[in-house]
């Protein structure tokens, strides 16, 4: 695996770094998480070793760390197999890591599935063969814990209702308030007979997995009355200093489904479709992240703001980017949006292209100190399963419209 740019496919693509590639003896790699830690100058760079693309041949999950240098280059690791995330005859399966601040400490959350179940095995038998756990790291990622299963102290007799459950995959996130926040979903079953799932009544619903004292004990919240699969959530400050908890989860519906919680993510009030926010027929994962509404923003020029609302949200001082697959019909062409007043559902930009081909799973993450952003994502050119890539790319490289990105989304 190198750590030499590859081509982009356009001029004006931002470079690639691939981190993991699919190796000829059909070793895959999947679902990328990223996490950039501020204090030292790191990105973690997560994804799942599978032995095909299958979710049933998901075995462990990998870990390549990125330091980055006073001159903006980073220096990556050679990538290394996270053994004690782990649980015996289980498969690891979907990371989402969270830094919480006050105790200095790393949390990896993750699911662990019994032997090669599959998802719809556990959907049509109503049998639950997931486990909620984490490790954890002290050390910034240098050393991990063992294994902690929170499936009995978390979501205990909950479960019986859940046919299965995940969290992420993507980013967890921490809010102003200290609360610890990782996203998850769960096949809720609201029917049986003769202890199966009545067909076609089970179905995704997302909600939020909290911790109230930095991680020493979790809660899950309740989940979103529509359907939602897996999922990624973002703080938003409104301008008078109140947060809001934003949900963007997948959806079959051809429009992401999003959502808000005013209590910090036990419960969300009024789940809708986004109509800006593409989804393929059968869905698939993106990535949402928050961060501050620049004072100024260069080089913004009229047709940016004829698309968005005003330059300066005036309902909020949180922007957020979201990403994901532009194409109606596959995934393909992975673009980011840009939503300058994220309580307004209308809010969003079209979105900027920063990968023209295959295009699947995707993390953000936001440099403050740079003003910069960052995201891991499969992408490929025949196939989405070939690579997950990093990527980094600049506010005012999203907001850049012109002809030539408007072609490409036709």
């Amino acid at each position: 695996m190198g750590n030499t740019p590859s081509k982009s496919g356009s001029g004006d693509e931002p470079v690639k770094t691939t981190l993991f590639q699919r190796e000829q003896s059909g070793i895959t790699y999947r679902i990328p998480a990223l996490i950039y830690l501020r204090h030292c100058h790191t990105f973690l760079a997560f994804a799942e070793k599978r032995t095909s693309p299958a979710d049933h041949d998901a075995k462990i999950l990998v870990m390549r760390r990125g330091t980055l240098k006073e001159d903006g280059s980073i220096q990556w690791s050679s990538s290394q197999e996270l053994s004690s995330a782990s649980l015996p005859s289980h498969r690891t399966m979907n990371p989402c890591p969270v830094y919480e601040k006050n105790t200095k400490t790393l949390f990896l959350f993750f699911i662990c599935i019994w032997g090669n179940t599959t998802e719809m095995k556990q959907i049509y038998t109503g049998k639950c063969k997931a486990r909620l756990c984490f490790v954890s790291s002290g050390d910034d990622g240098q050393t991990w814990s063992q294994t902690t299963d929170l499936t009995e102290s978390v979501i205990g007799e909950t479960i019986q209702k859940w046919a299965t459950f995940a969290v992420g995959p993507g980013h967890g996130v921490q809010l102003e308030n200290g609360r610890l926040i990782i996203p998850a979903y769960a096949y809720y079953v609201p029917y049986r007979c003769c202890s199966f799932p009545i067909p076609f009544t089970v179905y995704p619903r997302a909600l939020s997995i909290y911790s109230e004292d930095f991680g020493q004990t979790w809660r899950i919240g309740k989940m979103l009355r529509k359907k939602s699969c897996e999922c990624e959530m973002a703080e938003i400050i409104d301008h008078e200093g109140r947060s809001h908890l934003y949900c963007n989860a997948r959806n079959t519906g051809r429009h992401r489904c999003v959502a808000l919680s005013e209590n910090s993510g036990v419960y969300f009030d009024k789940p809708h479709m986004a109509p800006e926010l593409v989804e393929q027929p059968n869905g698939c994962q993106g990535s949402v992240i928050g961060f501050p509404a620049p004072e100024f923003v260069p080089n913004d020029d009229a047709e940016s703001k004829a698309c968005g609302t005003s330059l300066l949200s005036p309902d909020s001082q949180t922007w957020l980017l979201f990403m994901h697959p532009t194409s109606k019909s596959s995934r393909r062409d992975m673009g980011v949006y840009l939503n300058r007043s994220p309580l307004h559902s209308s809010g969003w930009d079209r979105p900027r292209i920063i990968h023209a081909g295959p295009s699947g799973y995707s993390d953000l993450a936001y440099n403050g100190d740079k003003d910069q952003f960052s995201c891991l994502m499969e992408c490929g050119v025949e196939s989405e399963l070939e690579q997950i890539a990093f990527v980094s790319f600049s506010l005012n490289d999203v907001m850049q419209t012109g002809s030539k990105r408007d072609k490409k989304m036709r």
